[in-house]
């Protein structure tokens, strides 16, 4: 052997010696750390933040401050927004989450599941308090009363709303008169109604104190997917499979406005928190609509691989859109920017 290849050789050695003590250390360091913060009660670094299948929905606390999501890889998961942070991830659902609710209070979270349940989560320890069972298909929709008192849900293959009791987890009402699955029911302001959205092309208004139909509104020509409230509960919007979202004036049931502009169907409507804007989420993008006048304000399309949800932040300032590609962007509804994606 030369004495230079010899030269080479024991630098060889000397490297791989040193490289596996870096290591060494670095691993006792990392576990010392991981151990410190476990004992501590301190978060701990999450490697794998994303959903591992597509987001069905997306919900903001009240306070904007976290966001929850729900998908089909029968998880939820609970963000930072401040920061984008992954706070922890809500285990325990046998099957596809499609619906995730705050309390107004913030401090409980529902989550409706596709095998006929509804859980109930502690949102500061991620606590399951309790399952609901009563429906006998998958749970579409849930939402909260105003007063964080009543839980409404929607029901597939029963084609049945029902009214639960938070606090004890009772059974209040069961509402039938759809034909076919129910996969959207959102309050009015106020509590007193309750609007439900159905696969039988149809919204119902219902009364939540008796259980008894307001009215029905028709006109859609295809399933209903999304029902949303104005702020001032004066307007219902109703985004469906016939490509349109249908304004409705809440007190009469006519229709004020019919606002068109998808290629397909529309699977999510929510208002902003003042009112003076509707968005909209499709598989071809994300519409922010002027309700005073039906216009088009911005198309969001090249951000988001087919809205599946939408929510606005309190405040009003953000969107948080769930997606196929198992993210969720938060934008800047002023200028449509993005702002972060959780879980990329």
């Amino acid at each position: 052997m030369s004495p230079m290849r010899g030269f080479k050789k024991s630098l060889l050695f000397v490297a791989i010696a040193l490289i596996s003590m870096v290591a060494t250390i670095c691993w006792r360091n990392t576990a010392k750390n991981n151990s410190a913060a476990m004992a501590a009660g301190k978060p701990q670094l999450v490697v794998e933040t994303r959903h591992s299948w597509p987001v069905y929905s997306v919900a903001f606390s009240p306070d904007g401050k976290r966001l929850a999501s729900g998908s089909g890889d029968n998880t939820i998961k609970l963000w930072n927004v401040p920061t984008g942070a992954l706070i922890r991830t809500l285990k325990g659902a046998a099957y596809h989450v499609f619906s995730v609710a705050f309390s107004p209070d913030g401090k409980t979270l529902a989550s409706g599941i596709r095998d006929s349940t509804i859980k109930l989560w502690d949102v500061a320890t991620g606590r399951e308090l309790r399952t609901l069972k009563g429906h006998y298909g998958w749970v579409g929709s849930v939402a909260f009363s105003p007063d964080g008192k009543t839980l409404a849900s929607g029901g597939g293959r029963d084609n049945a709303i029902k009214l639960w009791d938070v606090t004890t987890g009772a059974e209040i009402h069961t509402l039938y008169r759809h034909a076919r699955d129910v996969f959207s029911v959102a309050f009015s302001p106020d509590g007193k109604m309750l609007a439900s959205g159905s696969w039988d092309n149809t919204v119902i208004l219902w009364n939540v104190a008796t259980g008894a139909v307001i009215r029905t509104f028709e006109g859609h020509a295809d399933i209903v997917n999304s029902v949303a409230f104005s702020p001032n509960g004066k307007i219902l919007a109703s985004g469906s499979r016939d490509r349109t979202i249908k304004l409705w004036d809440v007190a009469t049931g006519t229709e004020i406005r019919m606002l068109e502009g998808y290629a397909g169907d529309v699977i999510f409507v929510a208002f902003s928190p003042d009112g003076k804007t509707l968005v909209s989420g499709s598989r071809g993008g994300t519409i922010i609509w002027n309700v005073a006048t039906g216009s088009k304000l911005r198309a969001l399309k090249k951000y988001v691989d087919g809205a599946t949800s939408i929510a606005f932040s309190s405040d009003g300032e953000t969107l948080a859109i769930a997606s196929n590609d198992f993210t969720i962007k938060l934008c800047d509804v002023t200028t449509g920017a993005v702002i972060r994606t959780l879980g990329k």
